[in-house]
């Protein structure tokens, strides 16, 4: 025993493998040791090479999709606002299950550019697409859990109707766990952990499976008579901003990326604790991709096409340091691609929050994009 003991001290170890905050007590060697398989600086490989390898890596990491099946929706309700039609329609999102999702449609002969907008996580359930449509044919405590987000993150503004009214077609649905496809009785907090532990031992994961489900949403998109393929944006904020450059990294059919409160160095975030709670990271994490590429690898694979990756200074979700040196590496692939004037980023005076300005800025990132 004295042995034993003797050698916990002369190598520094412990007995005790978790400390307070809910991490392995040795997380900071595990950081240290760690060594980006894929990282576009250093890894030798052409910027074209890397790209495809990428892709393919973050495919294989996210696991296993559910069959394949032809899409098929339909329009069950519509209603007319100014300037635009706000459709509820469903889709198959899978052989397994189908969706239900709001569709707007501006007025007009197109084709139109079309916009896949991706809801935030906000631990808030109750409600998914409603957080970017405003609501029709639904109860009253929706319109108002709805009319309430969108004063606490958007600015008292329904993104999907801004864009809209601007000439988008817009698709908007619910990621698994929440609005329509949320637990029966609701989703907790904890849900997301036991879904997420289910999934794995089936060879599936939440963050693999929703990845896969923005795929399909955008394969819809795409589909559409109406929509020119060759003007496609995705735009999402805190969550859907991760979706939005994952779902950009995944699929050439996004042509532009606009990702507003989620960017970091997957290091840095261990700093303030947010790697500490578990429950919602399940809903964004692909097992097995943090031993081949960090966060602005991925979002990176984007390049050329235009990215818009925006944060606040005073987000106490994404650490400054973390965002910057995140920022200044997705900026050194797109000055190698002799690509820099398709990136812009910017850190803004402002806390986890999407506001109006920045909303006027990213709708003219797009403008300028899609020569609106």
């Amino acid at each position: 025993m004295l042995f034993v003991f003797c050698l916990f001290i002369a190598f520094g170890l412990s007995s005790q493998e978790v400390s307070k905050s809910n991490m392995p007590v040795y997380v900071d060697r595990m950081m240290a040791d760690s060594h980006y398989t894929l990282d576009p600086l250093t890894c030798g490989m052409s910027l074209e090479n890397w790209k495809k390898t990428g892709r393919d890596a973050l495919l294989e990491a996210a696991g296993n999709f559910p069959p394949e099946t032809p899409l098929e929706y339909k329009i069950t309700a519509t209603e007319r606002r100014e300037g635009y039609a706000v459709h509820k329609i469903e889709y198959n999102v899978s052989s397994w299950t189908n969706v239900t999702s709001y569709l707007l449609v501006p007025e007009g002969n197109g084709p139109f550019p079309g916009m896949l907008m991706l809801h935030d996580h906000g631990a808030h359930f109750s409600i998914g697409k409603e957080k970017m449509v405003r609501p029709f044919g639904v109860s009253e405590e929706i319109i108002e859990d709805a009319d309430k987000w969108v004063v606490t993150c958007y600015d008292s503004v329904y993104l999907a109707d801004s864009y809209a009214k601007a000439g988008f077609v817009v698709l908007v649905a619910d990621a698994l766990l929440w609005g329509d496809r949320q637990a029966e009785g609701g989703t907790k907090y904890e849900t997301q952990q036991a879904v997420n532990g289910a999934l794995l031992q089936l060879g599936y994961s939440l963050g693999g499976l929703m990845l896969h489900d923005d795929m399909r949403a955008l394969d819809l998109l795409t589909d559409l008579p109406m929509v020119d393929k060759s003007r496609i944006g995705c735009l999402g904020f805190s969550m859907g901003a991760y979706r939005a450059w994952m779902l950009g990294a995944a699929s050439d059919k996004v042509k532009a990326v606009a990702a507003v409160c989620w960017m970091s160095t997957c290091h840095a975030l261990f700093s303030n604790g947010r790697k500490s709670k578990g429950g919602s990271d399940y809903s964004m994490l692909i097992p097995g991709l943090g031993k081949i590429m960090d966060y602005p690898h991925v979002a990176a694979m984007i390049c050329p096409r235009p990215l818009l990756l925006y944060n606040g200074e005073k987000d106490k979700l994404f650490p400054r340091e973390g965002v910057l040196k995140a920022y200044n590496i997705v900026s050194e692939v797109y000055k190698r691609a002799g690509a820099p004037e398709y990136l812009k980023t910017e850190l803004w005076d402002e806390k986890h929050f999407f506001n109006k300005h920045q909303q006027e800025a990213v709708l003219g990132f797009f403008r300028t994009h899609f020569n609106l």
